[in-house]
């Protein structure tokens, strides 16, 4: 059974926390096309890039809410990566959201087989879906019953992984 409640109904209902797993280098063809034409073309990062998401992470840190992520990820970082955590990760962390690398290069991934998705308040998930360009296709809501086996799988990212400002200071220019 499915849930018939939206991705962005969870959003607007959360209470505390909001966790995002990230599994994919290429999230190209799902939005900010333009603003990644621009990072390939070496242009500067316009100011109000990413502003409504920088908005709505503000609205919710300030009243003590919580939206953090870990991207699953193995260096050479392709140039979409660059793009998303040099300019999406930095610029939405202005606005409270946390993020966390979880480095798989020459290493097992302890999530293997684990796909994107978004976590709320440990009570409810939904998984993300993506076409092979890293176009999105539309998030799945799944019943209450399952959120513990994304729980689990929160917990075991976060036990891997590093705070994104520490690997990006050793990693980032690479």
């Amino acid at each position: 059974m499915v849930s018939s409640r939206s991705l962005g109904d969870l959003f607007d209902s959360f209470k505390r926390e909001a966790f995002r797993l990230e599994t994919l280098d290429e999230y190209s063809g799902s939005g900010n096309v333009d603003a990644f034409r621009q990072y390939v073309s070496g242009d500067p990062q316009p100011a109000d890039y990413n502003a409504d998401w920088v908005e709505e992470v503000r609205a919710a840190t300030s009243v003590g809410k919580r939206i953090y992520r870990v991207h699953v990820l193995s260096r050479p970082l392709t140039p979409y990566l660059r793009f998303e955590l040099g300019w999406g990760y930095r610029k939405n962390a202005t606005a409270g959201e946390e993020f966390f690398i979880l480095d798989t290069t020459g290493k097992a991934n302890p999530l293997d087989g684990v796909g994107d998705f978004w976590l709320f308040d440990d009570e409810e998930a939904a998984t993300m879906n993506y076409d092979t360009s890293g176009g999105f296709l539309g998030a799945k809501v799944l019943p209450p019953a399952r959120a513990a086996e994304f729980v689990e799988h929160r917990n075991r990212a976060l036990r891997h992984a590093r705070p994104f400002v520490t690997w990006w200071e050793q990693y980032g220019e690479e």
